[in-house]
């Protein structure tokens, strides 16, 4: 190489690291390297992602900057990355400033094949059309009925008997198994009024069902590689971008025929006498307007995959937590019996197990709603969301955001933060979400608690998510005891859902309810006895 080129590349070397120099400066977060910024961190702490992102906050006050792409002209803009956990800065980016803060053509473009413009992956007016139809939607008392019928019967017919034979065999069960399947059974219903019966004895595999994880996962495994390279994948054919097509060709075909089906039905040419027994969304988006088959399609999809996974985790890491902490399990235990009793009797447990809770029981057991909220604050089931920058700004604690980078904010890191939830913020315990008499359930600013997500975007069906996990943990805890199965590990799967890794194995065994009868029976006696 002659003289005068290498002056060039040195004078190059140079001019890049002087630039490189002041671009990091200026970044609070963990340590960004020239051109690969900061994905030697990312991929060294990709098995523990959501706890390195919480001590980065920790450290840096609760937001840093970071920069994935180390080169001028897009370190400072789409490869900038602001992560936050400030609650100040999450009701900006939520509430104040919702429409300068979208989801952006990224996220847009990794789950368009799946969920097309849905509900969960649009923004703007086609966006805000669909949350209005179903805001009205989830409003209404009979898709409460039609959750509680779905979750009941799953409940009662399919879950409780695997878990007594579990119990009496002495079996280990993979709970968070069988409560992705009976979620996923229960939201279909809920979505289209089919079930996939994924729940039923044998746990057999569905079409369905399986055509609909293989997409999901293909679809996560965008997010992996540059878009780049797998729209080149995908134009290819190659890799999981094959097994995308495929997998999204099935479940389209098979919510097609659902929908034809349900077409001649409401029109009275199916074999439903009445088109009142279709309470489930897709019926009701079809009675609202005139939506294209493609668009009911990606409506029944987006709820699926939101009402699926989300209940499951959480109820997953519920029966964690609950099972390694017995001071709560009694608590919860006999709050489930105390309601029963003041409703159904004292005098006779066994009235206790005999039919379903009640929508009044359920809105009575106000322990149990405090120990999923507190493990949701510790576990939320979506612990990291991101949003598109669209125009410069200042988030409330002098944050300089340039157009066209990102904002991530880690919902994970705002459930342990001292500053926000104390010195006990990493303890599980329910109490700090009830009255100062235990009452009451008092919950906290939707800006420290995120796990419902906040401001117009906030979870719609997060009542009937609450109906479902409190009809869930009470059925199985009024029934069994459940503890870690020996030489189980719980850890955590690096996801966009905060699955376990290695499942939930548990051991199962009968709850004896006489103990606490008794307890219930004497503390009547005392408040009724005459005095002296």
């Amino acid at each position: 190489m002659e003289v005068g080129t290498w002056a060039v590349v040195v004078a190059v070397a140079a001019a890049y690291m002087a630039w490189f120099w002041r671009m990091s400066r200026g970044l609070s977060g963990p340590r960004v390297w020239p051109v690969v910024g900061s994905l030697p961190g990312l991929v060294q702490h990709a098995e523990n992602m959501h706890e390195w992102i919480a001590a980065n906050l920790r450290r840096a006050g609760g937001t840093y900057q970071t920069c994935i792409f180390a080169v001028p002209g897009v370190a400072r803009r789409g490869g900038l990355v602001t992560v936050t956990c400030d609650p100040r800065n999450l009701e900006h980016v939520l509430k104040s400033r919702f429409d300068n803060y979208p989801k952006g053509p990224f996220w847009h473009a990794v789950f368009r094949d799946l969920l097309g413009d849905g509900i969960f992956n649009s923004d703007g007016e086609t966006w805000v059309a669909q949350r209005k139809t179903a805001a009205l939607e989830f409003t209404t008392r009979t898709l409460r009925t039609a959750m509680s019928r779905w979750v009941s019967r799953s409940i009662h017919h399919r879950l409780l008997p695997i878990l007594d034979d579990a119990a009496g065999g002495k079996a280990h069960v993979d709970l968070q198994d069988l409560l992705l399947r009976l979620t996923f059974d229960n939201i279909c219903g809920l979505a289209f009024g089919k079930d996939p019966e994924t729940l039923a004895p044998g746990l057999p595999e569905n079409a369905f069902a399986s055509a609909f994880d293989r997409a999901t996962e293909a679809t996560l495994n965008r997010f992996i590689f540059p878009e780049c390279l797998w729209r080149c994948k995908k134009w290819l054919g190659l890799g999981m971008e094959t097994t995308l097509a495929s997998s999204v060709a099935h479940v389209d075909q098979y919510l097609a025929a659902v929908i034809n089906a349900r077409k001649l039905e409401l029109a009275g040419n199916g074999k439903c006498d009445t088109v009142a027994t279709h309470d489930d969304l897709l019926s009701r988006f079809m009675r609202k307007g005139s939506y294209s088959d493609e668009s009911l399609q990606h409506v029944a999809l987006n709820f699926i995959l939101a009402g699926r996974d989300t209940s499951s985790v959480a109820l997953s890491w519920f029966f964690w937590l609950v099972s390694t902490h017995p001071a709560v399990e009694r608590k919860i235990v006999h709050e489930l019996c105390a309601v029963l009793a003041a409703s159904r009797g004292a005098d006779d447990p066994a009235l206790w197990l005999a039919a379903p809770f009640t929508f009044e029981e359920l809105d009575s057991l106000v322990y149990l709603k405090a120990a999923l909220s507190e493990t949701l604050r510790l576990y939320p089931s979506v612990p990291e969301d991101s949003k598109h920058v669209v125009a410069d700004d200042y988030l409330p604690d002098g944050t300089f955001v340039p157009a066209g980078s990102s904002v991530t904010y880690s919902i994970y890191s705002a459930g342990r933060m001292k500053t926000v939830w104390g010195e006990d913020c990493l303890e599980f315990r329910p109490e700090r979400w009830l009255s100062a008499d235990g009452s009451k359930f008092e919950p906290h600013d939707s800006y420290k608690f995120v796990a419902f997500n906040a401001g117009p975007r906030i979870c719609l069906g997060k009542d009937l998510a609450y109906l479902q996990m409190k009809n869930i943990a009470g059925s199985v805890l009024l029934r069994h005891r459940l503890a870690v199965a020996s030489g189980h590990r719980v850890e955590q799967k690096m996801s966009l859902t905060l699955f376990m890794k290695n499942g939930l194995r548990m051991e199962v065994r009968p709850r004896d309810l006489a103990p606490v009868a008794d307890e219930l029976r004497g503390a009547d006696a005392r408040v009724t006895a005459p005095c002296a």
